[in-house]
């Protein structure tokens, strides 16, 4: 028996679907741009729809928008007339249908044109049901399958697929949804860890161990014991003057008298970063430095002391 070349058929199946994905640029036309523009105009929710493998595609792409600030959910195709009720005449649908014919739809779409619910149609045929009855017509080109049959829904799902998460980044730049944005509303989890910055998890306000530099070194070490951060920030006028750390601070005691100035003690140039330092770069930093807190700074001022950022803090919450 002749045994299978597996990888000889993805690669082929690849290079049909990648050949054929190509065709995509010609949706982008002034349909794509008005129905970009009516979904961000939307003052309600948009809801995707479809049947099948398209209803698939319909509950990621809902589920893309969703994640990148777009109220949206994915209607079932197994609704019944009380599920109708969850669309109001501020909403959008965006229905999916590859041959645009799939009866199971037309009571929605009859739904929408009663109540003059706007509707994008998405479908590679031009005189479809689902085309006939949409305000916008977004007519993605019929494409060649990747499997042996041709018969079997591939490229047509990935060409759907590509379109939706083009339209979802098309309304990211609408929006201008930076990164603070996405980590909002991914909070847990690994892109929301990555995306965590030190002013997120920093020690602020009365907790901050600070102290002036015309002090003794032994208030100094009673606001290190009390703070029990290891460390105590020296100022002037509210402005960082240097630093001085547990171990620092004891060790001199030993040789000078509790009653010196700590500012003969401190470290002039403590390490400093940013608020809007990403939490695994201050991670970074701690390990090369072999330090344990890092001094935060206001964005507006690099001498302005705005928290501490301690590696403990940055375990907790799921930094390595």
């Amino acid at each position: 028996m002749k045994k299978i070349n597996y990888i000889k058929i993805a690669k082929k199946s690849a290079s049909v679907q990648i050949r054929e994905l190509k065709k995509i640029n010609s949706v982008f036309n002034k349909n794509f741009v008005k129905a970009a523009d009516l979904i961000s105009n939307c003052k309600g929710k948009l809801i995707t729809a479809g049947i099948g493998k398209s209803g698939i595609i319909a509950k990621k792409i809902s589920s893309t928008l969703s994640s990148v600030g777009v109220p949206s959910f994915f209607l079932s195709p197994d609704y019944n007339h009380g599920d109708l009720g969850q669309i109001e005449k501020k909403d959008v649908l965006l229905v999916f249908s590859y041959s645009g014919n799939t009866a199971e739809l037309n009571n929605l779409l009859k739904y929408a044109n009663r109540f003059n619910i706007k509707v994008i149609g998405v479908s590679s045929k031009k005189d479809s049901i689902l085309l006939k009855a949409s305000d916008l017509k977004i007519l993605i080109p019929q494409v060649s399958e990747a499997d042996p049959t041709k018969m079997v829904p591939t490229t047509s799902t990935s060409i759907t697929l590509l379109f939706g998460d083009c339209l979802a980044i098309a309304l990211m730049h609408k929006k201008k949804f930076s990164k603070e944005r996405f980590k909002v509303f991914h909070p847990g989890g690994n892109i929301g860890r990555s995306l965590m910055s030190v002013k997120d998890i920093m020690i602020t306000g009365k907790k901050l161990p600070t102290v002036n530099f015309k002090r003794k070194i032994s208030e100094a070490i009673k606001i290190i014991n009390k703070k029990n951060l290891g460390l105590v920030v020296i100022t002037k006028n509210n402005f960082i003057k240097g630093i001085l750390t547990d171990g620092d601070a004891r060790r001199s005691m030993k040789y000078y008298s509790s009653n010196e100035k700590v500012e003969k003690f401190m470290s002039k140039n403590p390490i400093v970063v940013n608020e809007d330092t990403l939490a695994s770069k201050a991670l970074s930093i701690m390990n090369g430095k072999k330090i344990t807190s890092l001094l935060v700074y206001s964005k507006k001022n690099k001498k302005k002391l705005k928290g501490i950022v301690h590696i403990h803090s940055l375990l907790q919450h799921g930094l390595k």
